[in-house]
């Protein structure tokens, strides 16, 4: 598995596959209700985890890590289909972090330690 592969690397890969098929990709508003499910399924996960309701005995063991999968890569052919460049786009979040969000949290300095 090539563990060094950039957003533009996995949007082509999507792409080529998504290519194959005479569907093509399915329209924005039918990749927002699978990416919703997705995320439905992930948030499902998370709290079986992390939140206080225990999976059911005839539930199936899903890995958290196939979930975070399943929901990048519908958003990645929700952005193909829409011609957005994923790098581009974290690049334009994160400069919007780093400037208007600069002084909004407290720094951690040296020595110091996160709290999570």
């Amino acid at each position: 598995m090539d563990n060094q592969k950039t957003m533009a690397h996995m949007q082509q890969e999507v792409d080529a596959y998504i290519s194959q098929f005479k569907e093509g990709y399915f329209s924005p508003l039918a990749m927002m209700a699978r990416l919703t499910e997705e995320l439905g399924e992930l948030a499902r996960e998370v709290n079986h985890t992390y939140g206080e309701k225990p999976k059911k005995e005839t539930e199936k063991e899903k890995a958290m890590e196939e979930e975070v999968g399943d929901v990048l890569f519908v958003l990645i052919c929700l952005a193909n289909s829409l011609n957005i460049d994923l790098e581009e786009a974290h690049t334009r979040v994160m400069n919007k972090f780093t400037t208007r969000d600069a002084d909004r949290w407290t720094k951690i300095e040296e020595g110091d330690q996160r709290n999570d």
